[in-house]
């Protein structure tokens, strides 16, 4: 197959279509004829997925044992199947730890993949009998289509009145955006570090184009150049294929309204967006012009970083004698619904795009097709005129640039917001006057909707949350009961889900805890029926991607929490512990964790506000974090000044204030030795603070 990929020619004028053209035909022929579809009616009984044909072979060779040894009555029929049993057993055993140990290796760190495989080795769940037909596809690329057309129609009906300058924005570009040709290598490095996922447009799989990089590479990488310098996408690029997820596992599979649309692109596709992505990525971090308080698809950032200045800002506030209202918003199908008009504008306005750069984007956006396919069964092909695709690489990134004026129509209202993506969290301190604070609440609430129905993005009222957070005392003396917006009456929450972590109004994070450890124990008990079957590495790494990987997310939340608290984390690690070592729950835990040397619960939490805090002080933090640091300065020449300390606030309430990162991370920082804080490198700041802690953790060890 290799000679015939090497085969490939192409015309030196051929342009970018034609070149798309000669990829995807050469490529299908060259499978086509190495690997032919067929199809074949196969009548087979369900049985274990590790049960092989050598298997079956030695199955019936102890069934005639077993036959021999009932009707002869002799021990040496007997002891001869007692030992052929034996010998299966063990062959089974070994099959299955193969078979497990195989579907391990091939999804490494892809938590949900492994989690769908092991829950349908565990419970098998029955073939369906009915397959899918072309009117269901139909059906949902209808009804699709019919929710995006109703929500732009409605905002088209009812235009809102904004200040001139809402939905503008002026930037000072320093430099213009010049879509540069890249080199062979930089493509091939860039198809290296894709995920070997195949769409049904792609001519070959994947895998088997990612094993033939150097033969393909030049042709991917001239029709990449050719696109850019021409500024248009081949229109073979711009298809997307829909497929359905279902929300959510416990709703009803026959309510379209459950499911969710993803778009897969196809494979040569999604590396030409990479190479666009990747520079229009530094055109806005040269020039600034990031939305500061965006965390969402944006290097160094993320959901705990963002959930983390939420927290300190709630923190700090409830400190000085404030509680604060957050409100979390929902949009409807907001990826679906963006105008390409708008986006393009904002493209030319905003970002400075002009010349070929702004004509490659207004090509990508216009003449894109879906369709949806379920099973062999394919919908219509319908044109695409707004929206961008959730499934690509670009999509995110032209969504958060389209929604760069929200900042500064909540900045004019003098609140404090985050955003990921289109998650957007409003909060303000309602002290010392509740009824100015609600009343500025309402304004700004007022004109965010008005911005998002001109700019065809649905705020659904409905789904918005509101919490008020606070101590106790604050919390309960409040006259803040509801929230008025939009005609409807919002009342205030026990507990909200913000970015996957359960936010209580005292911020204690019980509710959010007890669903942690619903939700780990029930992976541990899983994990707990595979272990016999499974070697030492492979229920490791089943261990570090469902449990590991849930006690550390946002864990820095976690800096200050009660002990009780921290002690049910601390079981869930124990257990975890046991399962994998194969200990009894009596046996004592701490040298099971110095073997496996896993640092404690309340040592991971340390680990984790410290390396923050080491990237806020290199400035490989975002910016939001950075300024809650502030290095000790002293008036006078001592000698700590040069020790890299740093200042930490005053607060009155330990239960509370003493939880902000701002108060926390100066304290950890201050507490570690000299040399560790005077590490210049990443790496050594790694290892040097991790063995610290296990030591300070196990002094014993």
């Amino acid at each position: 197959m290799s000679m015939d990929l090497q085969l490939i020619t192409c015309p030196a004028s051929a342009s970018a279509d034609e070149l798309v053209e000669i990829y995807n035909t050469s490529l299908s022929s060259v499978f086509d004829l190495h690997a032919p579809v067929k199809s074949r009616i196969v009548n087979f009984s369900r049985s274990a997925p590790w049960f092989t044909h050598e298997l079956r072979k030695i199955k019936t060779a102890g069934r005639v044992l077993e036959r021999r040894c009932r009707h002869s009555g002799l021990t040496v029929h007997k002891l001869a199947f007692c030992e052929h049993q034996k010998a299966y057993s063990n062959s089974l055993k070994d099959a299955r730890s193969q078979f497990y140990s195989s579907l391990i290796n091939e999804n490494p760190g892809n938590s949900k993949q492994l989690f769908s495989t092991i829950k349908h080795l565990l419970k098998p769940q029955p073939s369906s009998s009915t397959e899918a037909t072309e009117e269901q596809c139909n059906s949902f690329i209808d009804f699709f289509r019919s929710k995006v057309d109703s929500i732009r129609s409605e905002m088209s009906s009812s235009p809102s009145l904004l200040p001139s300058d809402a939905n503008t924005l002026s930037a000072s570009v320093l430099s213009p955006l010049h879509l540069t040709e890249v080199q062979e290598s930089h493509v091939e490095e860039i198809i290296r570090k894709m995920k070997p996922c195949t769409c049904t447009l792609d001519p070959i799989p994947t895998a088997l184009l990612k094993s033939h990089i150097p033969i393909l590479s030049p042709l991917i990488t001239k029709i990449v150049n050719l696109s850019l310098q021409s500024g248009c996408v081949s229109p073979a690029l711009k298809v997307a294929v829909i497929r359905p997820l279902l929300k959510k596992p416990t709703l009803d599979p026959e309510v379209l309204a459950n499911y969710r649309p993803i778009s897969n692109l196809a494979f040569l596709s999604k590396v030409l967006e990479k190479v666009v992505a990747s520079q229009l990525q530094d055109h806005l971090k040269h020039n600034n012009l990031f939305e500061k308080f965006q965390s969402g698809f944006r290097l160094a950032h993320s959901t705990e970083t963002a959930l983390l200045r939420v927290t300190n800002d709630l923190l700090m506030t409830a400190d000085a004698g404030s509680p604060s209202l957050l409100i979390l918003l929902d949009l409807t199908a907001a990826f679906d619904t963006v105008d390409h008009t708008i986006l393009l504008e904002r493209l030319h306005t905003t970002i400075g795009l002009s010349g070929s750069a702004l004509k490659w984007f207004q090509s990508y956006l216009s003449g894109r097709t879906e369709y949806v396919s379920l099973g062999r069964c394919n919908s219509r092909q319908l044109p695409v005129s707004c929206g961008v695709p959730q499934g690509s690489v670009l999509g995110p990134i032209l969504f958060i640039i389209y929604m760069l004026p929200l900042g500064c129509v909540v900045s004019r209202h003098g609140m404090s917001f985050h955003c990921y993506a289109d998650d957007t969290q409003l909060y303000i301190k309602t002290a010392p006057n509740p009824s100015a604070a609600m009343s500025c609440l309402t304004a700004c609430l007022g004109e965010i909707k008005a911005w998002m129905r001109n700019n065809f993005l649905q705020l659904n009222s409905s789904k918005t949350e509101a919490l008020l957070v606070g101590t106790p005392h604050q919390v309960q003396s409040s006259s803040i009961t509801h929230l008025a917006f939009d005609s409807q009456v919002i009342p205030l929450s026990t507990t909200v889900t913000n970015l996957g972590v359960r936010f209580d109004p005292h911020l204690t994070f019980n509710d959010h805890i007890k669903h942690l450890c619903k939700i780990s124990f029930y992976h541990l008990k899983n994990i707990a029926k595979l272990r016999p079957t499974l070697t030492l590495p492979d229920a490791e790494k089943l261990v570090h991607a469902f449990i590991s990987s849930r006690l550390d997310y946002c864990n820095s939340l976690f800096t200050g929490i009660t002990g009780r608290n921290i002690q049910k984390l601390q079981y869930i690690q124990n257990s975890a512990a046991r399962i994998l070592m194969r200990v009894r729950k009596y046996n004592h835990i701490t040298p099971i964790l110095h073997s496996l040397h896993w640092l404690p619960v309340s040592s991971r939490v340390n680990y984790k506000v410290l390396l923050l805090t080491y990237q806020c002080i290199n400035g490989h933090a975002p910016p939001y974090l950075q300024e809650l640091i502030t290095p000790q300065t002293s008036t006078r020449p001592l000698r700590s000044n040069n020790s890299l300390s740093l200042q930490i606030p005053n607060t009155r309430l330990r239960t509370m204030g003493d939880r902000a990162f701002a108060a926390a991370a100066p304290r950890l920082w201050n507490s570690l030795p000299d040399h560790l804080r005077a590490t210049q490198t990443l790496a050594c700041f790694k290892t040097g603070l991790k063995t610290f802690l296990f030591i300070k953790a196990f002094p014993t060890f």
